[in-house]
This record gives structure tokens, sequence and C-alpha cells, in this order.
């Protein structure tokens, strides 16, 4: 996708590299995207960067420096259930 972008100072060769999946690819956040991980009611997010790894994702919100895990579905939107602090311990975590 055109609008696919990976966090800043980032390759896509680092991104596999410290998540272990050489197929992880940059995806476009024009996207459904809902946080699901609280009791509460689900959460839209707006999201700026979203990396794919396989049926998982994480997605850097607009407006939140977390990254967010979540499982991605064949028509693209994502459900968001755990949340870190930064984009290695998010890769690691996968």
């Amino acid at each position: 996708m055109a609008d696919a972008q990976l966090p800043p100072g980032w390759t896509l060769q680092q991104v596999r590299d410290v998540s272990g999946d050489q197929e992880a690819v940059a995806l476009g956040p024009n996207r459904t995207v809902k946080w699901v991980g609280s009791t509460g009611p689900d959460e839209t997010m707006r999201p700026e960067i979203v990396l794919g790894f396989h049926s998982l994702c994480l997605v850097k919100p607009e407006d939140d420096d977390d990254w967010y895990m979540g499982s991605l579905y064949d028509d693209g939107s994502i459900d968001c259930w755990t949340a870190y602090g930064d984009l290695c311990e998010a890769l690691r975590g996968l």
C-alpha cells in the first residue's frame, strides 16, 4: 500500500529481525481498529502505523505513543487486546 509507513528510524528488515518474522509487512492505516482489551465498551483507534505479522499486528495510534497488539482479520479490521510501552517490547511480545 502506498500509504503504509514504518516507525521513524526503522527499516522493514529491522522489524523482521527483532520480531523473528521474516514475512512482516507495513500495512496502510486506513482500516477499522478497536481496543477490546478492557471490560468497558470497545474504543475505536485512529492508526498511524500498522505492522502485520500473519494474523497478528502491531498498531501505533495517531494520538498515543504506545503500541497495541491485536488480531488482523481477513477484512483488514483489527481488534487490539494488549498494549506495550515501546516497539521493541511489542515486537518481542509477538
